[in-house]
């Protein structure tokens, strides 16, 4: 089986646990997400199945677009509300203050990891270290927020929501802790839904329930997307039957029997409507060097393949 499907994910759960779910469901060994999510956030995680998780290391968006919970005058360790409190504080913002706040946090920044992160040190992740008390000192790292700002208050808690379109290694828990210490009296991440990830929106997923459902009544390969919808960004070359031959078997396909090739980066190579997986322009040697594949069988006319 090959290709994604797009689990909204719940919380409580690990991305790991999500993978482990869907490969038991589909009886597929490779299994493999993009972007991993906390236990205790939800929303789009993209699982890649089969051949489709070579496709991982080679996506052309990594941009996501988060909903999340701000818990203005508490701090955590953990930077979210399911950390132990080490301050709290009255507030005394206004609404307007807040959202002037959140605002200025639009454009390139500099944001230091937290110490609860998946982030290696010493060969260590940096939670663990964390949870046994330890601290290591952390580099600013550039991050670009594309889009920021307030959509609402819950009432109740008193949690401002806000909705942040941001690059890949943003932390929102610590995007939550900088925008309460701007306003001087702390802040916390009180929840986490992404809405966006991987090209894949929420329209794109299913929940784990529906997930069984559909595998019980053997039709969970209706809802797997096609691969090539990762690349769909990318221009197309479409190729005879030989040309698909010597691109499946590693060989370069020649500018001047290619019509409309780009001259420079990755295309998508396609024989008969078929994805056959990725090629990159070479403009020195004129051709299409094969970058990866996401399908090796070839159709013939009499429904047979090659």
């Amino acid at each position: 089986m090959n290709g994604v499907i797009c689990i909204d994910k719940p919380s409580g759960m690990t991305s790991f646990d999500v993978v482990a779910i869907v490969r038991s469901l589909t009886n597929e060994r490779k299994v493999g997400h993009a972007g991993t999510l906390d236990p205790m956030a939800t929303g789009v995680l993209p699982i890649f199945l089969g051949g489709a998780t070579k496709a991982i290391p080679l996506l052309l968006n990594h941009d996501k677009r988060y909903a999340a919970g701000l818990r203005l005058g508490i701090k955590t360790d953990t930077g979210d509300i399911t950390g132990k409190v080490l301050a709290t504080s009255e507030v005394s913002a206004t609404p307007e203050q807040v959202e002037a706040a959140v605002l200025s946090f639009k454009g390139n920044i500099k944001q230091i990891p937290p110490m609860y992160s998946a982030l290696k040190s010493g060969g260590r992740h940096l939670y663990d270290i964390a949870r046994e008390g330890g601290y290591v000192e952390r580099k600013p790292r550039d991050i670009t927020i594309y889009d920021i700002g307030v959509t609402g208050r819950d009432e109740s808690s008193g949690d401002y929501l806000i909705d942040v379109y941001c690059s890949k290694g943003t932390y929102i828990r610590t995007l939550c802790e900088d925008i309460g210490d701007k306003l001087g009296c702390g802040g916390t991440m009180s929840s986490l839904r992404r809405t966006y990830a991987a090209g894949f929106d929420l329209t794109s997923c299913i929940t784990l329930d529906e997930a069984e459902r559909l595998a019980e009544e053997d039709k969970l390969d209706t809802v797997i997307l096609n691969v090539e919808e990762l690349f769909k960004e990318l221009p197309e070359i479409h190729i005879t039957k030989n040309q698909a031959v010597r691109f499946r078997n590693g060989g370069a396909l020649s500018f001047d029997r290619l019509h409309g090739a780009p001259q420079s980066g990755l295309c998508r190579v396609k024989y008969a409507d078929i994805f056959l997986g990725l090629g990159e322009s070479n403009k020195e040697k004129r051709q299409i060097n094969v970058k990866c594949h996401f399908n090796r069988e070839i159709p013939l006319n009499s429904g047979e393949v090659i």
